[in-house]
């Protein structure tokens, strides 16, 4: 789950007077968009309105339900219940997530119930999303009072959200998790997996520094924003009151813009600044935690060998043996993009292969000498429509298959002879449905009942087959069931409670899972013939994934340890387990006290899985895009199209991404002129339509020959019509990407009586230009630590022309390309290009579409050869600090060298014509800085370039802004 807070709103620049606009008229930005064809619905409440696609009404009407039970408790102690809403219901994706933002108001569910067991809990997905991102409702509401009641008089949304910048990512999130904690039976609080990581650095005596604690590293696991920001806010919570953090907001709020406002108004209400608050909090953690270790008797595992360096978070995942003396497991970490790799006890870690975007089960199944797994595929025009496919993988061919196509299943468990398959799905109507598939053609076999429409969560078949295994989410909680693979009827081996069971794995008369209920995540074994429950491990941090060896003798399994998750293995023997309750609850650990004390949890009421149909209908409308086009959510001073400056206009979205626009003026101080700027872009068909129309004026004088100051002032329009089509086209670990764009420009002068022109458009002229572009990109995807990518290829070909027989005549031609190599080192990268641009420019000279040397001014040949090497590298990982100011993560730095060689044929003064030949080069060497500055989450890089210009002769020092980070 994720809030757009800052969703690419700010900018470094305030540049507010457009220079001579010659085909600089920026489009906006490609939102996401659910097909065109697609109707849409809508339900209204008191403070709510609905939207969903058709198919998904009945969750429709249970999720407008639930969002009204919650609006006063999960507003109540931040003591402000907000405006009416707008919140959107996908259900063509298939990734389990949401998000509230500002930039337009509203929040959106992906429904698509997710299989990861410490997402959830024992809570619906939709009622988990209704609590959780409503408060973060509740939060942007807070920001309307005092200083922020005339943030949005004069700057609408963005004036708001440019005051919540000096509040921390943690506060939110952390919050939004307490908030779900106390208000249910669940939520990620009470999920020790949840925090396994704080856990284990604290254990292992890694004391982190608050900078290092909100920002991040290049090395060291820090866990998120949602963990920091849950412990801090709850121990707040717990020590000064449950409305302590609404108090804290409502002194910031009243005077938020200097540095460090939030800790100061934090340390006004409670004593503490953020600093301090955070070092209280991890020494009580530290001290609870060492003293429930203290009292744990550990179970023995030995590990496989694994290739992770102790410097660097590395992962080893979700065992499945492979024979009795290996194993397959994911490998993923800061420095490693998630793949299969085979462990053994003595021989070496051998990897198999990379993953593409992999829809993560958290859990992996092999069988039959097979490893299958499922991907996300985007719709290539549709980034709201998201399917999720089967891969399988022969281990002994490498061969990779791909059954079935535009399916939509969250798991994929192979049968013992790697015939069929098990999957999971949730359909557009959130349907949940688990199927038996051919492994070979992806064909459906058969699809279990279930008209209660139970939640299925991670299936495993049974050795011979016959039975299935799997986590059943039911009203009361969490069940262990044993289905018949031929029928799907139902055995209840475990009955349902508010236990957060997952990774149930069948072995003989038994069935092994995971469970919480000893305040730590452990392997235990429950008897299918009495129901008796032994616990199996017993591991510091947390043990998961169990899988038994095919001789019956060895279990193994990954614990999670402060470097990285590793495999371990253990002897599988039932007579050294140890007795437990079978019935068993969920500890309350950290919550306990949150919950008893939360205002809202009195009014609340029951938050449990299933149908409301005692409820009467709500009344259903269509909903319509176009007459909902125009949306303003911010004015004043507002982002360009270009997202590089600020004009004094409006802007516009619709809360379905169809339609932006912008407007606005701006005015140029020093020529004492003004401009005005509309923006549109219509994104609800197959072409993304863009217009857009500038309109102003322009001042200046020139000196004459006679030493007289001439002045004029003179008029310019341009105007903007075309068309793009943006596709997404992955399906595998290569990221690819195709644009294809057509677009027609007028720019016209009027009013220019100078006897000087200072451009080709002077004297009345006008320039109207056809433009046809078409870019692809294909690039290996990324682990943090990269500098860039370590495979890939890129290619673009544009054309620019004015074929209607009228203004200026010009034309250009282009054509580059360039390729991504692996380095020396692990996380370097090379990256060679080459381009070529033809034109004529007797009339009118277009800017450069072909890269050109760093550092150098562009010189327009005719004719241009260029090309380009550099070379990428990580120069150090850092932790440094100055004071509360900077924080430093990482040094990079960047060699090249730039070529570019072109002719142009001129008149000389004698009236003969001449081949003009120019060559002009830059090399040089980038460093720069990715840090943190003010404890901002969000990382910014910028450096310096001293390199050799070839023009000047002379070697020369740059300043460089890469990243500013929004």
């Amino acid at each position: 789950m994720s809030q757009l807070l800052r969703r690419g709103v700010w900018t470094a620049a305030l540049g507010l007077a457009p220079f001579w606009p010659v085909l600089a008229q920026t489009l906006l930005p490609v939102e996401q968009q659910t097909p065109a064809s697609l109707p849409w619905y809508e339900v209204r409440t008191p403070h709510f309105r609905v939207l969903y696609p058709e198919g998904f009404g009945a969750t429709a009407q249970r999720t407008a339900r639930r969002l009204e039970q919650v609006y006063q408790p999960v507003s109540a102690s931040l003591q402000r219940p907000p405006r009416p809403i707008s919140v959107v219901l996908q259900s063509q994706n298939t990734i389990g997530n949401g998000f509230v933002t500002l930039l337009p108001r509203h929040s959106e569910f992906y429904g698509s119930f997710p299989q990861d067991p410490f997402l959830t809990g024992t809570l619906d997905w939709l009622d988990e999303l209704s609590v959780h991102e409503y408060r973060h409702v509740v939060q942007y509401e807070k920001a309307r009072e005092n200083l922020g009641r005339l943030a949005y008089a004069v700057g609408g949304y963005g004036g708001v959200g440019l005051l919540t910048l000096g509040v921390p990512d943690w506060f939110f999130e952390g919050d939004a998790v307490g908030t779900e904690t106390a208000l249910t039976r669940s939520g990620r609080g009470r999920i020790p997996s949840f925090d396994m990581g704080l856990r284990a650095n604290l254990l292992a005596g890694r004391k982190f520094s608050y900078s290092k604690a909100v920002a991040g590293s290049f090395r060291d696991n820090v866990p998120d924003h949602y963990v920091l920001g849950y412990f801090l806010t709850t121990r707040l919570k717990r020590t000064a009151g449950p409305t302590v953090w609404s108090d804290v907001l409502n002194r910031y709020y009243r005077f938020p813009v200097y540095p460090f406002s939030f800790s100061d108004k934090t340390r006004r209400q409670t004593g503490l600044r953020v600093d301090d608050l955070y070092r209280r909090t991890m020494q009580e953690l530290d001290s609870t935690w060492r003293q429930e270790q203290a009292q744990l008797e550990l179970t023995p595992a030995t590990d496989f060998r694994q290739q992770a360096s102790q410097r660097v978070f590395t992962e080893y995942q979700y065992p499945q043996y492979l024979s009795d003396s290996s194993v397959l497991a994911v490998k993923s970490g800061l420095g490693h993009i998630p793949q299969l790799v085979r462990l053994s006890r003595r021989g070496p870690e051998q990897r198999v292969r990379q993953l593409g975007l992999w829809n993560n089960p958290e859990m992996l199944s092999a069988g039959g000498g097979k490893v299958a797994w499922v991907e996300f595929r985007y719709d290539p025009r549709w980034q709201q429509r998201v399917y999720s496919e089967l891969r399988i993988l022969d281990l002994a061919t490498g061969t990779l298959t791909r059954p079935g196509r535009r399916t939509r299943y969250a798991a994929a468990v192979l049968s013992p002879n790697g015939q069929q398959l098990l999957t999971v799905s949730t359909d557009s109507a959130y349907q949940q449905r688990v199927h038996v598939v051919d492994a070979q053609t992806g064909a459906v076999v058969r699809t279990f009942p279930n008209p209660e429409n139970y939640h299925y969560l991670q299936p495993r078949w049974s050795a011979d087959g016959r039975t299935i295994a799997a986590v059943r989410l039911e009203p009361a909680g969490k069940a262990l069931v044993l289905l018949d693979a031929q029928t799907g009827l139902a055995r209840t081996v475990l009955p349902a409670a508010n236990d957060n069971l997952s990774h149930p794995q069948p072995w003989g008369n038994y069935v092994l899972f995971n469970s919480p209920r000893s305040g730590v995540d452990n392997v235990y074994a429950v008897q299918t013939s009495t129901g008796e429950v032994r616990q199996v491990t017993s591991r510091p941090v947390g043990a998961y994934h169990a899988a038994v060896s095919p001789d019956g003798q060895r279990l193994a399994f990954h614990e999670f340890r402060a470097q990285g998750s590793r495999v371990v293995e253990m002897p599988l023997n039932p007579a050294q387990w140890r007795p437990v309750p079978a019935v068993a609850g969920t500890p309350d650990r950290y919550a306990a006290e949150l919950a008893r004390q939360e205002p809202g949890k009195a009014q609340v009421g029951s938050i449990l899985p299933g149908p409301d149909s005692a409820f009467a209908a709500l009344p259903v409308s269509r909903y319509r895009r176009l007459p909902h086009a125009l949306n303003a959510y911010s004015w004043g001073l507002v982002q360009s199209a270009s997202g590089s400056d600020l004009v004094l206009g409006v802007r516009s979205q619709d809360v379905l991404s169809t339609t932006q626009a912008v407007a606005g003026v701006s005015f140029d101080g020093v020529e004492r002129t003004g401009s005005a700027t509309v923006d549109v872009s219509y994104q609800g068909l197959w072409p993304v339509l863009d217009l857009g129309l500038t309109a102003g004026q322009r001042r200046t004088a020139v000196l004459t020959s006679n030493g007289d100051l001439l002045e004029d002032q003179w008029q310019y329009t341009s105007f903007l019509t075309g068309a793009r089509l943006p596709l997404v086209l992955t399906h595998s670990r290569m990221q690819q990407s195709l644009t294809v764009a057509s677009y027609y420009q007028m720019e016209r002068v009027r009013g220019y009586d100078l006897p000087v022109p200072i451009s080709e458009l002077s004297f009345g002229r006008s320039l109207h230009v056809l433009t046809g572009s078409v870019a692809y990109a294909r690039t290996l995807r990324q682990s943090k630590r990269d500098v860039g990518p370590r495979w890939g290829q890129t290619a673009s070909v544009a054309w620019r022309g004015t074929p209607f027989g009228t203004g200026l005549d010009a034309e250009q031609r282009s054509a580059q390309a360039g390729v991504y190599l692996p380095g020396v080192g692990r996380h370097h990268s090379i990256r060679l290009r080459g381009g070529y641009q033809w034109q004529q420019q007797n009339q009118y000279r277009f800017g450069a579409t072909v890269f050109y040397p760093r550092g150098l001014r562009y010189v327009s040949l005719d004719r241009l050869h260029v090309l380009s090497a550099e070379y990428r590298l990580p120069l150090a990982d850092v932790h440094w600090e100055l004071g509360r100011w900077l924080y430093i993560q990482r040094l990079k730095g960047v060699a090249f060298y730039d070529r570019a060689a072109g002719s142009s044929r001129v008149t000389l003064s004698t009236g003969e014509a001449a081949l003009l030949r120019r060559t002009y080069y830059s090399t040089g060497f980038d460093l720069s800085f990715v840090f943190n500055p003010l404890r901002l989450r969000t990382p910014l890089e910028a450096g310096v370039r001293t390199f050799y210009n070839s023009q000047t002769r002379a070697w020369e020092l740059q300043g460089l802004v890469l990243n500013v980070g929004f």
